[in-house]
């Protein structure tokens, strides 16, 4: 239905064509739902070293320690690539302006109180 101005005799018509159309909306939108998980696969340690850059013991030593996001399995290490990547990122040292952004924001909040 391609009409520019709905008049009264054509209303049915047109409310049809909404219905289908909306209906039709519905079902992509339920197939993209389905097939949006992924499958995260678990990758071993020698990979872990590749993505982070660092040797073996200082992979153990962060696990040890609890700040490395990995996960154990009798007597094997697993991880996940997009974790590691996540914790590279949380180690971003900020920069001056990064800092002085931070403050001036402590300093003159947007909504005092009056």
């Amino acid at each position: 239905m391609t009409c520019t101005e709905i008049t009264f005799d054509k209303l049915p018509e047109a409310v049809a064509y909404l219905i289908q159309s909306v209906s039709e909306l519905k079902t992509l939108i339920a197939e993209k739902r389905i097939t949006a998980p992924e499958k995260r696969i678990p990758i071993d340690i020698d990979e872990a070293c590749r993505i982070i850059q660092k040797a073996k013991p200082t992979i153990y030593t962060l696990v040890r320690k609890g700040l490395l996001p990995s996960y154990k399995r009798g007597k094997k290490l697993f991880f996940f690539e997009d974790e590691l990547i996540e914790w590279i990122a949380k180690g971003k040292r900020k920069t001056l302006e990064d800092m002085r952004a931070e403050i001036e924001a402590e300093m003159y909040p947007k909504n005092r109180r009056r």
